[in-house]
C-alpha cells in the first residue's frame, strides 16, 4: 500500500484518486462515418455531413470501433456485454454541432476488469497494485474550438468531431501520483500492444480527466474535482500533487471542497476552476433513437479473443523465466517496440540474459546518445544477434564488442565482416599471452612483492596490463588463468 500523505496543520491527508482515459481508437474513419481521422490535416477538411448533423444524416456504426473497444476490454480481462447501447448526451457548446455527443452511460460495451501496476520500490510503490477499471464505453469526440486565429472570434475545427474514443474509467483506487502515473503508463503500454490506440499523448489521441479528493485516513471520501484533458503521465502526477495540496489548505483553513470542472495549467504549475461539476441528471442522457442496441455473437468475440498478442504481463513472464531481471523484463516490456525488437534478437538465436543486458544499456545507451528510437536503429536485431553471437564464441571479448558496435553504428557493416577487415579476433594463444605476462611482472617486480604479500586487488592492476598489451585482444578468461599461475 502506498505511503504518500499530504502533511498538514491537522495531520496527515490521504489522497484518493480515479482516471477517466479518453483513448482514440486506431481506425481509418470516425465512429458513425466514413470520414478520415488522420492528425494534422487542415482544419474542417475531414467532416462528413454525418458530422456536420447535416439534417436527415443518419449515424452507421464502425465495426472496427466496436472490435477494437472489445479487444481492450478483453485485455485487461474485463466483462463484455454482449449487449450495449448508446446513448445521448444532451449539451449545448459550439464545437458540438448535433447538440448532444453519442456516448455510452447506462449500458456500455465493456464491464468490470482491473490493470496490475508492478512495484517499484523508488516511486513509493512497494508491492504490485491491481487497480480496478470500473467501464469501458464507447462515444464520439467533439470538434475544436481555435482562439488564436482572430483577435476577437474563435473558429471551430470539426475534423475531430465523431472521432471514435474509448473512455476507461478506473475505480478510485489510487493513493499517490506514483500510483496514478504507474497506471497511466500500463494502460497505454496495453493500449499499443493491442492496436487499439496509439497512446499518443501529444496529439491528443489518449488524455486524462483526473478525480481527486482528500479524507483523513479510514474516513469516507471527500468530495472530489475533476481536472479536465490531461495530456503527458507528468502533468497527472502534476495535477494530483497540486489539486490535493490545495484541497487540503482549502479544508484547513475554514473553506469547502466544491465538486467540479477544473483546467490545469502547466505553466504556472497549478489548475484553475472552470465550471461547476454536473450530474449525469444534467445532461438529460437518453437512448439514441437512430441506433440500435449492439448485440455481439460468440464468432465475432472469439475474432477478437483470438486476435489479441501477447500482452505486457505475460511477456514480462516470459522474459523472467528465461533468467532476465526484473528490471530487464520491465524495461524491454515497457513499449511495443521494445519487445519486438527484442523478441526478433531472441528469434535470431541471442542468449536471452546476455541480449537483455547489451540491449538495455548498450543499445539504449547509443540510441539515447544519437537522438534515436528504436524504430530508428542503425543496427537491425539480426545485426545483433550476430555481433552477440561472436562474444558468446569467443570470437570477440565483450571489450571488443564495443568497439565493433560503434563502427556497426556508424557504418551499418555487420559485425563479423568488421571483425574480419579491422583484424579484431581475440586470441588464446597461451605463449603469446604468456610471454607478454613475463614481462609485465619483471617491470613491476615490487607490485608482485606486494601481491603476494596480501595486496589481492593487485590482481586486477595486472589483467589490465596484460590486456592493454594485448590491444584488448587476448581472451580474459586465458589472460586470468595464466596470471593466477604466473603469480603462484
Amino acid at each position: 500500500m502506498s505511503d504518500y500523505r499530504i502533511k498538514g496543520e491537522t495531520g496527515e491527508w490521504e489522497v484518493v484518486i480515479g482516471l477517466e482515459v479518453h483513448a482514440q481508437i486506431t481506425t481509418n474513419a470516425k465512429l458513425f462515418s466514413g470520414a478520415a481521422t488522420a492528425f494534422g490535416a487542415e482544419p474542417n477538411t475531414q467532416v462528413s455531413l454525418v458530422d456536420a448533423a447535416m439534417p436527415g444524416m443518419l449515424p452507421v456504426p464502425n465495426r472496427e470501433c466496436i472490435r477494437q473497444a472489445v479487444r481492450t476490454g478483453m485485455a485487461i480481462e474485463a466483462q463484455i456485454n454482449t449487449w450495449s447501447r448508446f446513448d445521448r448526451k444532451n449539451y449545448f457548446y459550439a464545437d458540438l454541432p448535433q447538440g448532444y455527443q453519442i456516448s455510452q452511460l447506462y449500458h456500455p460495451l465493456v464491464g468490470e476488469g482491473s490493470i496490475t501496476v508492478e512495484a517499484d520500490e523508488k516511486a513509493g510503490i512497494p508491492e504490485p497494485k491491481v487497480i480496478g477499471v470500473e467501464r469501458i464505453h464507447v462515444e464520439q469526440d467533439a470538434g475544436k474550438l481555435m482562439h488564436d486565429q482572430h483577435p476577437t472570434m474563435s473558429y471551430v475545427d470539426l475534423n475531430r468531431s465523431g472521432v471514435a474514443l474509448m473512455e476507461i474509467v478506473s475505480k478510485p483506487d489510487m493513493r499517490s501520483p506514483a500510483e496514478a502515473g504507474a497506471y497511466v503508463r500500463k494502460l497505454r503500454a496495453i493500449l499499443r500492444y493491442v492496436g487499439s490506440c496509439d497512446g499518443n499523448m501529444e496529439e491528443g489521441s489518449m488524455r486524462a480527466d483526473v478525480n481527486v479528493s482528500v479524507r483523513k485516513p479510514g474516513d469516507e471520501f471527500g468530495t472530489r474535482t475533476e481536472t479536465k484533458n490531461v495530456n503527458s503521465v507528468r502533468f497527472v502526477m502534476a495535477v494530483i500533487e497540486g489539486e490535493a495540496k490545495r484541497q487540503v489548505e482549502l479544508i484547513e483553513s475554514g473553506g469547502t471542497v466544491v465538486q467540479e470542472t477544473r483546467l490545469y495549467d502547466p505553466d504556472r504549475g497549478e489548475t484553475r476552476s472552470m465550471r461547476s461539476k454536473e450530474d449525469a441528471h444534467d445532461y438529460r442522457y437518453f437512448p439514441d433513437p437512430d441506433l440500435l442496441p449492439l448485440e455481439l455473437d460468440d464468432a465475432f468475440l472469439a475474432e477478437c479473443r483470438e486476435s489479441l498478442p501477447e500482452l505486457p504481463d505475460a511477456k514480462r513472464d516470459r522474459y523472467l523465466a528465461l533468467g532476465i531481471s526484473p528490471y530487464n523484463a520491465d524495461v524491454l516490456t515497457a513499449e511495443v517496440e521494445a519487445a519486438r525488437w527484442f523478441d526478433t534478437l531472441l528469434d535470431a538465436g541471442a542468449k536471452p540474459v546476455a541480449a537483455a543486458n547489451w540491449v538495455t544499456s548498450e543499445l539504449f545507451g547509443a540510441l539515447n546518445r544519437m537522438g534515436r528510437d528504436l524504430t530508428d536503429s542503425p543496427v537491425s536485431p539480426q545485426q545483433a544477434a550476430e555481433l552477440l553471437g561472436l562474444v558468446a564464441d569467443g570470437t570477440i571479448s565483450g571489450t571488443i564488442a564495443k568497439t565493433v558496435f560503434e563502427k556497426m553504428l556508424e557504418s551499418g557493416d555487420g559485425a563479423g565482416a568488421i571483425v574480419e577487415r579491422d583484424g579484431l579476433k581475440q586470441t588464446s594463444d597461451t605463449g603469446a599471452i604468456e610471454a607478454e605476462i613475463a614481462k609485465i611482472l619483471t617491470a613491476n617486480a615490487d607490485k608482485v612483492e606486494q601481491y603476494k604479500g596480501g595486496k589481492e586487488a593487485l590482481f586486477g592492476f595486472f589483467v589490465g596490463q596484460t590486456m592493454k598489451a594485448m590491444q584488448g585482444k587476448a581472451n580474459p578468461q586465458v589472460v586470468n588463468e595464466l596470471l593466477k599461475k604466473a603469480l603462484g
